[in-house]
């Protein structure tokens, strides 16, 4: 018995090894990268979103560590460090943009109680003026 080689449409013998074309690689690659670079700009986009979330609450536990200190001692904090001597803070937070303590005080005259004695600081901001992704800078929030 003799066996047949059937044939391929264009007369092609079918025994031949199957395998991809080199366009074929290159399209499934591109797609692959395409996806890549997608997924990596998605990935920073949440990174930049967490951290501006950790710096709205760093920002909002500080002021209300100022306030507390101003109405408990009737005097202003002069710096961030007395928030952390009075046990207000643990400690200083890293301005989670830049990664550093960088914070920048307001020290105002006015007071927010008629018992306060003396002012000091009054307000915090972040030490970048670099925009948010609502377009605003950092150092108003």
């Amino acid at each position: 018995m003799i066996a047949r080689r059937s044939r391929g449409c264009y007369g092609e013998s079918r025994d031949r090894e199957r395998g991809f074309t080199l366009i074929e690689l290159m399209i499934v690659i591109s797609i692959i990268v395409i996806l890549i670079g997608i997924s990596v700009g998605l990935y920073q986009t949440a990174i930049l979103h967490a951290r501006e979330a950790v710096l709205r609450k760093d920002l909002q536990t500080m002021r209300e560590a100022i306030d507390n200190y101003t109405l408990d001692k009737q005097q202003a904090p002069q710096s961030l460090q007395d928030l952390v001597d009075a046990h207000y803070l643990r400690n200083i937070p890293n301005d989670p943009i830049t990664q550093t303590p960088d914070w920048v005080t307001h020290v105002s005259d006015m007071v927010i109680s008629p018992d306060q004695t003396g002012t000091g600081i009054d307000d915090v901001h972040a030490g970048t003026d670099a925009l948010g992704t609502d377009g605003t800078p950092y150092s108003t929030w």
